[in-house]
């Protein structure tokens, strides 16, 4: 599949790229033509660097940020985007006057959870809410209702690629969009042409990465 990939800069700056490769592909909510590989973003200190420096350029400047939630093994991206906005002085509401960076859990039943030990991580504290790829949406209301119930408050959506432009009423703030991956489309598993045609699935992709079929 490597071989086939396109390679795709952000208008944020050249060191910021992902791959897409084209194919038949399913997530777990859709079906895409394109599965987007940002292995390298997620990976490698000095992208991830960038990655969150451009992703701090765009905060409000009255924005508060106590915790970062990271999705989709997106954690070296959140770290240096937590030292970024400390650097340039944002405001925390936490005593430390340092940023909290925490990934939830799921459990048996596939459940989003955060054990006890996380909770003041989260309880009452303004949240950035940080994922590496967005197709439906889905995953993000999950997160937020996982946030909101242990009482956080979701106050910036982040995600380095995203299909869509805002979940109920969030705006997405995101690196690259289907406007820079051409002929990038997701379909409901129901009406995607692929399977209409018998065209058998190339693998099962989500934010941490693809498993071939």
């Amino acid at each position: 599949m490597e071989n086939h990939a396109l390679k795709f800069y952000s208008r944020a700056g050249n060191s910021i790229a992902l791959r897409a490769i084209p194919g038949h592909f399913a997530t777990s909510h859709s079906h895409i033509n394109y599965y987007v590989d940002i292995t390298g973003l997620k990976t490698r200190r000095s992208e991830a660097a960038d990655a969150a420096k451009a992703f701090a350029q765009r905060f409000p400047i009255d924005a508060v940020v106590d915790t970062i939630v990271c999705m989709d093994g997106s954690e070296v991206i959140g770290a240096y985007l937590a030292e970024e906005l400390e650097n340039r002085h944002f405001r925390t509401m936490n005593e430390h006057n340092t940023i909290y960076v925490v990934t939830p859990e799921f459990n048996i039943n596939n459940q989003m959870i955060f054990r006890d030990n996380l909770i003041p991580a989260i309880r009452g504290k303004n949240v950035v809410l940080l994922l590496a790829t967005s197709t439906t949406g889905l995953t993000i209301s999950r997160s937020m209702e996982c946030i909101d119930y242990y009482g956080g408050h979701v106050q910036e959506i982040c995600s380095v690629f995203s299909a869509i432009d805002s979940v109920n009423g969030h705006r997405i703030d995101s690196l690259f969009t289907v406007s820079d991956i051409p002929g990038y489309q997701a379909y409901e598993a129901y009406a995607c042409p692929f399977c209409r045609n018998k065209q058998k699935l190339d693998a099962m992709v989500n934010g941490h990465g693809y498993s071939r079929l």
